[in-house]
């Protein structure tokens, strides 16, 4: 079936599963790509006040950049500030309390391109001045694969070279952090750049970017043990935190978003845990981050089934694990003022 949107989400609906526990959402975005043939094309303030305020005690979010709202004049390398200061405003206007008590885009990421080495010290400055209180770090993402019907946005081993390692220590020296969106195979790379940079904090979005469609629909039991490794190796670097999420893209290789019936948060919790869990076992959960990257995996289930299912998954956790997981991380790692 084609992607169903909210009409098709609210065909499974659920009571709301412990109300009480906060929440901060470490990872969504905020865009209008009304011109792209996307799902879920505008996804604003409204649209996030919608689903934050869907039963679960949100008390802050995390934007991360999404390409959007970039300048469309000046100089390249600056361009990504409009995003930023688009955000801002957005986070002023949720500040108010008008859209809900949870404080949205309470931590900003932003976008910069740290393969300008030390000439990336002046986009870092643009894009604080444009944030003063709100921006804490950069994604830059460095997707990667050998195959061509994959896309790419980044050259092979980039994460290696000089100019990038020197941008990540200017990073570092500003004390920001670097948000890592990248494949699976790319994982010992990342393990080999947090070693190399030590001193700065990296966040790595969306379980490692495990990979089970297209080229890699068959990979099997292979295919896992890859990803395992990868996790490992990076989960051996104290300065690397990581996201719990992002399976509702499709390209992990469910096929939640193509049902006549959405998911419940029973099946997904289910079919999330093994994945969630063995990233809990390598980083511990003071190191973990529950994130619902919407609107994205918004294409697979509704932000309350969700939640509901990472509840469900957490159980057998402690109440101080969970809190971590649920909140108390991201809290932590984007300096966010409860």
């Amino acid at each position: 079936m084609p992607f169903g949107g909210d009409d098709w989400l609210a065909l499974t609906a659920e009571p709301t599963l412990e109300p009480e526990i906060p929440i901060c959402d470490p990872h969504h975005h905020l865009w209008d790509y009304r011109s792209q043939r996307v799902p879920y094309q505008r996804y604003l303030l409204h649209e996030l006040a919608a689903d934050i305020n869907s039963g679960h005690n949100v008390r802050s979010t995390v934007f991360v950049e999404a390409r959007s709202m970039y300048r469309t004049e000046g100089p390249e390398e600056l361009r990504s500030v409009g995003e930023v200061e688009f955000v801002q405003g957005q986070a002023a206007a949720s500040a108010s309390g008008l859209y809900g008590p949870g404080r949205a885009a309470a931590a900003i990421v932003g976008n910069a391109d740290l393969k300008l080495g030390d000439r990336v010290e002046p986009v870092l400055d643009a894009l604080q001045a444009a944030s003063p209180n709100r921006f804490r770090g950069i994604r830059h993402s460095v997707v990667s694969d050998p195959h061509p019907e994959v896309e790419n946005r980044e050259t092979p081993g980039v994460m290696a070279t000089s100019n990038f390692l020197a941008g990540a220590r200017v990073l570092a020296r500003k004390g920001m952090s670097l948000e890592g969106w990248m494949y699976f195979p790319q994982l010992p790379e990342l393990a080999d750049f947090a070693r190399a940079v030590p001193e700065l904090t990296i966040i790595l979005d969306h379980i490692g970017g495990l990979m089970r469609t297209g080229p890699y629909a068959n990979g099997g039991d292979e295919l896992m043990a890859t990803w395992r490794s990868g996790i490992a190796a990076v989960a051996a670097c104290p300065n690397v935190n990581i996201k719990l999420g992002g399976i509702g893209m499709p390209l992990t290789g469910f096929d939640w978003h193509q049902r006549d019936q959405p998911i419940g948060s029973e099946e997904l919790a289910e079919s999330m845990a093994p994945l969630l869990n063995y990233c809990i076992e390598q980083f511990g959960p003071s190191r973990c981050m529950f994130e619902s990257n919407f609107p994205v995996d918004k294409v697979s289930f509704s932000y309350h089934v969700m939640y509901n299912a990472f509840k469900r998954l957490s159980k057998g956790y402690s109440a101080t694990e969970r809190a971590d997981m649920f909140h108390d991380t991201a809290v932590r790692v984007y300096r966010i003022e409860v």
